[in-house]
């Protein structure tokens, strides 16, 4: 089994966070978004992985790179790193790992995250991972017949026509055969607004005979915003409520209240404070006189005398005197 992860975006929606560090590394509960994709992938292929292929952009350096094969060893697999020079489209990304993409194949974009409780089925020829949801127009949405076989791709349908949303996770038996139809919309450069999309290749399978069935998870949560990412960190604490590996070592409480769950990572001091719920503290932080709630504190950070919630506090930020709804990127200080 192969994983493709496609994650070469610049995440300008997730500015300022994504100036110094991409997306996908963005810890949520204290690992990085990428690293609790490729984790639940792994759970649910009933498989072995042999390798992940991470997609990136050039000039995201070689301590991403190392981390990224890291991640992927953890697993017991192979880490190849590929990299996307220009943001031409889904398809376009995915064909610079071409040299992975064989057999059994799982590609997955990096900026989302999934619960499910079954073991994938990989004997169908193809599975597109969908998740029913209130206002489909902002997604690429399938419709399914009674035989519970794809029939159509929508992308961002302004009419109503289903509502299982693809929430950007696909396997294939043939990577080989996903990987020639890819090739075919760049060689005949088959364009959807501009850009090579997955989804016409996904079209042209089916219409050849490939049975696609949709993948229904149990709950999908998006990274791709502040909100959505601090809404995620919350269920990711809720999902693994109770769990050792939401509390790091060395962790100095004084005079101080956690409500779980939370997440604290190691060298963590905690003085005078109400820390929680859903709070994720990166390693290194400290926290003095405050209150803070619902929010992710990545590593090294300080805080005294502030009232948080609802907000992302970037690596190696000072805060102190502030009572803020706030996403602040790294190394930034405010003082009252």
């Amino acid at each position: 089994m192969k994983i493709i992860i496609p994650m070469a975006g610049k995440g300008k929606r997730m500015r300022p966070h994504t100036l110094t560090v991409p997306k996908p590394l963005i810890n949520v509960a204290g690992k990085p978004i990428v690293q609790r994709l490729v984790e639940d992938i792994t759970k649910v292929c009933g498989e072995k992985v042999d390798e992940i292929a991470f997609i990136i952009g050039p000039d995201f350096g070689k301590e991403v790179e190392d981390n990224l094969v890291k991640i992927a060893q953890s697993q017991g697999a192979k880490g190849t790193i590929c990299y996307q020079d220009k943001a031409l489209g889904t398809a376009h990304a995915i064909m610079c790992a071409k040299d992975s993409i064989t057999g059994k194949t799982v590609v997955a974009f990096a900026d989302t995250l999934f619960k499910a409780d079954f073991v994938m089925d990989t004997n169908q020829e193809g599975v597109i991972w969908v998740q029913g949801i209130e206002d489909p127009r902002q997604f690429g949405v399938v419709k399914v017949n009674e035989a519970g076989v794809i029939t159509d791709f929508v992308e961002k349908p302004e009419t109503f026509v289903s509502n299982l949303a693809i929430i950007g996770i696909y396997y294939f038996k043939d990577g080989d055969n996903l990987k020639k139809e890819l090739q075919y919309l760049l060689d005949n450069d088959i364009k959807e607004k501009g850009e090579y999309q997955l989804t016409n290749a996904l079209e042209n399978m089916k219409q050849k005979g490939i049975a696609f069935t949709p993948g229904k998870v149990t709950e999908w949560l998006d990274c791709g915003n502040k909100d959505a990412t601090v809404y995620t960190n919350q269920r990711v604490l809720e999902f693994e409520k109770g769990k050792a590996s939401l509390k790091g070592k060395n962790i100095v409480t004084e005079n101080s209240v956690i409500i779980e769950p939370c997440f604290i990572g190691d060298n963590v001091e905690i003085k005078n404070a109400i820390v929680g719920p859903h709070t994720s503290i990166g390693s290194g932080c400290k926290i003095t006189d405050t209150v803070i709630k619902n929010t992710i504190v990545q590593p090294n950070t300080k805080l005294s005398s502030v009232v948080l919630t609802n907000s992302m506090i970037g690596e190696g930020a000072e805060i102190k005197g502030k009572a803020l709804d706030v996403s602040m990127s790294d190394y930034t200080t405010v003082l009252n």
